[in-house]
């Protein structure tokens, strides 16, 4: 990224200066908009939970609520970390101007299609939505194949297993099935990406900052260790989908949890504590081990729901957010530095991602926790665009005004 950011100071990347800003890069319109969704999305399953107002009840309610999070709001999060991070691993122009305004508004299609469904008709609706994914699988995979950055294929893999999830997801949503396999293969497609692409940039991040001070205490390098961490949690991954209850899932997810765990160890990140939007990163990281010990206790008859929620708001939205506040100051020209908003967001969606899992665990107050869940993961995301929307829709600042 930081290689990016040095040429932008010179030569503008993506669309000319004379275009829209918001579609000069892909994190962009992705960000705000992911971050406006977050928001919008989890206060409309708030509202149907608290006061019964209908929501894409055709499709199903729940359904709605689960597909948004999954294969709604984490791709366009997914899209503008993609679209920003690709031209940097390939050298080549990102995806800007129009091609990125129609990707974007396949997006937004899919977003109004899925919300209108009682009324413009399921099966056209999921047609529509299907679009997005494939569409940014192409586009990436054309960017990474013509950039010859072979390694950089497994990430490709991901969108692969994104795309097939959500297709198979609606196919059991209109079969009036639970579609918990393709939710646990969603959840798990990003869980891998965030052991492959944190693995990059955690050790990476901290190093360039501990070298700023001129201490040594560096991450391990990534080496065969990450390698077989990254294989093991595949394969844990990879069973929970297909099996979540059985023994040999609990036996690789443990064996996953502690991997991983050693793993985040090894990059050292009680080091960076002082710079919290660096230290929001290895927090991110540790509800990956985490995500994996509830996987195995799953197998020993924790809920399923309380299981995927440590995954899906700690180790993928916490993460998310992490990610988005970095990118956003990094690449419009601020200081890479958290302000205490930002801060406070970081805190509230970890704490969110501690408490939701309790709502199957304490079934007694599951109405107040999932409200108390929904308001704070509310309450972070408007933080976020409260902040960073202005960066997203302004011209990257001048160096020399920094």
């Amino acid at each position: 990224m930081q290689k990016v950011m040095a040429k932008d100071e010179h030569v503008p990347r993506g669309m000319s200066r004379s275009g829209l800003v918001l579609f000069s890069y892909g994190f962009r319109p992705f960000f705000l908009a992911s971050a406006l969704w977050a928001i919008a999305s989890i206060d409309l399953w708030a509202a149907s939970l608290r006061f019964g107002i209908p929501v894409a009840t055709e499709y199903g309610t729940l359904f709605w609520h689960a597909h948004e999070m999954i294969f709604g709001f984490a791709p366009a999060i997914l899209a503008g970390f993609l679209l920003t991070a690709i031209p940097n691993w390939t050298g080549r122009l990102p995806i800007a101007g129009r091609p990125l305004a129609i990707l974007f508004a396949v997006w937004c299609a899919g977003r109004i299609a899925m919300l209108m469904s009682s009324w413009i008709g399921v099966v056209p609706a999921v047609t529509v939505d299907s679009l997005f994914l494939p569409a940014m699988l192409v586009l990436c995979a054309r960017e990474v194949v013509a950039g010859k950055k072979w390694k950089d294929l497994k990430v490709i893999a991901g969108l692969v297993v994104l795309s097939i999830a959500n297709a198979l997801f609606h196919v059991q949503a209109i079969a009036g099935q639970n579609p918990e396999l393709p939710i646990r293969l969603g959840l798990g497609a990003y869980v891998l990406l965030v052991t492959i692409v944190g693995g990059r940039i955690l050790p990476s991040f901290t190093r360039n900052w501990l070298n700023q001070f001129g201490r040594t205490e560096f991450p391990v390098p990534y080496n065969h260790y990450d390698a077989a961490s990254i294989i093991m949690g595949a394969v844990a991954l990879a069973a929970w989908a297909v099996a979540p209850e059985a023994l040999i899932t609990g036996l690789c997810a443990a064996i996953a949890a502690a991997m991983n765990g050693v793993r985040l160890y090894r990059w050292r990140g009680w080091n960076v504590w002082p710079e919290p939007i660096l230290f929001v990163l290895h927090g991110a990281y540790l509800f990956v081990p985490l995500g994996f010990a509830a996987v195995a206790l799953g197998t020993l008859g924790m809920p399923q729901l309380a299981v995927l929620h440590v995954f899906a708001i700690g180790a993928i939205s916490l993460m998310m957010l992490a990610v988005m506040t970095r990118a956003t100051r990094g690449h419009t020209g601020r200081k890479v530095k958290s302000s205490r908003l930002t801060n406070y967001s970081y805190v509230i969606l970890a704490a969110v991602a501690l408490l939701r899992p309790t709502a199957e665990l304490i079934p007694s107050f599951s109405s107040e926790i999932l409200m108390a869940s929904a308001i704070g993961w509310t309450v972070a995301f408007c933080m976020f665009a409260h902040e960073h929307a202005p960066f997203l829709c302004r011209e990257r600042k001048p160096l020399a005004s920094r």
